[in-house]
Formats: C-alpha cells, structure tokens, sequence
C-alpha cells in the first residue's frame, strides 16, 4: 500500500500514464481513451475492462491526480456513461464490454435511457413498447418518453417488453439500441425553462441485432435495476463533493449579494436551515460512498435522490424569494436543445434553475417511488399492495 492508503498498483498506473501520455497535449477524448486502457477509468471493473478490480472508492484519488496533471473532465453531454458502463459490465458479454464501454467512456459514443413512456413512468414496470424475435434480430416498436438529451446519442438503453403473457416484471429484455437505425425518430419535448433537454424518441419496425441485447432475455427488469441504481446515485449526488459546492453555493452567493438591510434574521435562519440540509446530505452520499464496496450501489441511492431533489428546489425558490422582484425578470424562454445535462440549470442562471429543479421530483423516478422503496428495501415496511404483479402483463387494466 501507499503512503495514503492508496493500492501501489493504483499509483503506479497513474504514473505510468501520465508518463507516457500528457493530457494537455491531447484531446479529452484521447486521454480518457489511454485512461481506460491504463484501468483507471472504472477502477472497481475488471481488468482489461477500463478497471483494476479494485475497490471504486480509489476513483477519487485517481481522478484528484488526473485533473492535477492537466486532464479536463468527462464531456458533460456523454452524462449516461456513469449508468451505462456499470450496466454493461455487469450484465453484458465480454464481446459488448469490448464494443461498448471504451467509446462510452471516452465519449466518442454517447449514450442516452430509453425507459419511461406516455403510460409507464413511475410505473416502468407497465411499459408497452414491444420487442418481437426474429432470428437473431429482434423488431421494436413503440414510444419512449422524456428521454435526456437523446437529440445528441448514438446509443440507447432500451427495455421493451418481449413477452406480454408473462407478469410484467418478467416479460422485459434489454437492449443497447443504435439511436441512427431506421426507423428511430427522435423529437424534441420542450420544457416550461423554454430549452428541449428532454425527447419522445418513436421506434417503428425497428430492426435490433440479438447482439445488442443486454442480459438474458427476459431479465431487462434485473438489468435495468443496476441502470437505475446508479442513476439514483447520480443525480443523489453521489461521491464526494466539496463542502459548500452545487446549488448551495448559489444560495450563499445571493444571500451575500444583498444590502445589509435584507439580510434579516429570519431570513439568514432559513439559508443556514438549507446549508445545513444541504451538508448533512454531502456527508450521508459520503458515507455511502465509502462503505459500498460492490461496483454496482443499492437501495441507498433512492434516499440520496429524493432528498436531493427536493432540497434543490427549496434551495432555488429560496434564491427567488431573496432577489425579490428581481427574481421574477430577465430571463430567456429562446427555444434551444442543449449539448449537456444538468439536474439544476445554474449554470444558466437563478430563473432557469428555479424552473429546471421543478423535474428534479419527477426525474430519475419519483420521490414517492423513492420513499417506497426506502420504506420496503432499507426499513423493512410491509410493501403496499400490488394486485398486478402474478398475472400476465396483458391481462393487467388499463387506461
């Protein structure tokens, strides 16, 4: 072991890479292409896959030492690699983990979720779209929907249902989709910020190679379990940010933006009730994050996301609240389509994010289907009846 508790083999690599590979004299892309052949992209995944077979909570330090030696970041619009990869590598052959997870991390392909859809959200397990087997292609048809920044990708995880006579749970399989095929259409869905972040992506006759199948047929509720996970733990916050950093920065910013006469009691009452909040949560995702010692995390991910989420909007309508009027002007509804994910929006201001957060309760799957699960898989609690789990999927009622 290192000094720091790092495994040497850890600091090793990373020397060896940034020895015979300086990230400013390349593209991102090119780094993180020898980043992962180094096994210092995913460390926690297999060797030979982008990883060490280590445990994940040395990405920390390996990315500290990247990002002090001049590497730039991941390009935020390749945002769906953090759930494909873990997704691919757990489930997919060793054939796809080849094709797949180095352009995914490099972000030379981008990735997108093709899950929800018009009549299946919070209850995914309802979808409609239909995957029928010919051969060794399968032929998909139907509608997903509120698909992020599926405008920019070359691929799609995709779950469709393969058997209607099974329960709905069962008759699933999951597919890794070629956003260009024939037959996928891809169309903008604009939100109240004025920007289409999110699409309604339409598959008609749409030809999918058996290859492209992610798991055993039938298993895409089991496959897209770990892509959920891990999506909860994203947008949760996962890892181990800076204390002080994200939305709760913005709030601080404002507040310390106001004549001394606004800053009332009260008022500062409230801020350090957020910032308080906000820390608690830092340090919960931290603690999470250290004690996980699989790749893939657990049900803890949920209260990490529904606690983010609902934090970020009370911590955006705080920033409305203390710019008064002024929070309520100069702001731009231009119709656009983004090149990169946010959960808040700051970036583009206190107005855009203020309405951005509004789907941060929604997104991800909801914060009453959070608080279900933390109820069943972490509490222990008697789950709430379900009388349409044991009986065919196109026996189910519907509207």
């Amino acid at each position: 072991m290192s000094t720091e508790g790092i495994p040497q083999e850890v600091d090793d690599a990373i020397d060896s890479l940034l020895a015979e590979h300086d990230p400013t004299t390349m593209s991102v892309e090119e780094f993180r292409g020898y980043q992962y052949d180094y096994g210092l992209a995913w460390v926690h995944f297999p060797a030979g896959f982008g990883g060490l077979g280590l445990a994940p909570r040395y990405q920390r330090h390996i990315e500290g030492r990247l990002r002090g030696a001049g590497a730039g970041p991941a390009d935020p619009g390749a945002f769906f690699f953090a759930l494909a990869g873990p997704t691919v590598v757990t489930h997919g052959t060793d054939e796809q983990k080849r094709r797949f997870l180095r352009p995914m991390f490099t972000g030379e392909e981008r990735w997108c979720q093709l899950f929800s859809e018009p009549g299946a959200g919070s209850d995914f397990a309802g979808l409609a779209t239909r995957a029928v087997r010919d051969g060794e292609v399968w032929a998909v048809d139907g509608q997903k929907v509120w698909n992020t920044l599926a405008h920019l990708a070359d691929r799609g995880m995709l779950v469709a249902r393969s058997d209607p006579d099974a329960p709905k749970h069962k008759g699933m399989t999951y597919f890794a989709l070629d956003m260009h095929a024939e037959g996928v259409e891809v169309r903008p869905l604009r939100q109240i910020t004025g920007e289409a972040e999110f699409n309604e992506v339409y598959m008609t006759g749409v030809r999918v190679p058996d290859a492209d199948r992610i798991g055993d047929e039938g298993e895409g509720w089991r496959v897209a379990l770990t892509t959920l996970m891990n999506e909860r733990t994203v947008i949760g916050g996962g890892g181990s940010p800076k204390q002080g950093s994200g939305s709760i920065a913005e709030l601080v910013r404002v507040w310390a933006g106001l004549p001394d006469e606004q800053r009332t009691s009260a008022r500062q009452d409230r801020v350090m009730q957020l910032w308080s909040q906000a820390e608690t949560l830092r340090l919960t995702n931290m603690r999470a994050s250290q004690n996980r010692r699989a790749g893939n995390p657990g049900p803890e991910g949920s209260v990490a996301k529904a606690i983010h989420s609902e934090l970020n909007k009370a911590i955006f309508e705080e920033c409305v609240n203390l710019q008064g009027p002024a929070g309520s002007v100069d702001f731009d509804y231009t119709f656009r389509r983004p090149d990169m994910a946010s959960d808040s929006g700051a970036e583009n201001g206190i107005g855009h994010a203020f309405l951005r957060t509004r789907a941060n309760s929604i997104e991800g799957g909801t914060t009453e289907i959070m608080r279900n699960i933390l109820g069943e898989q972490i509490l222990g609690l008697p789950g709430e009846p379900r009388v349409d789990k044991a009986i065919p999927w196109n026996e189910v009622p519907r509207n």
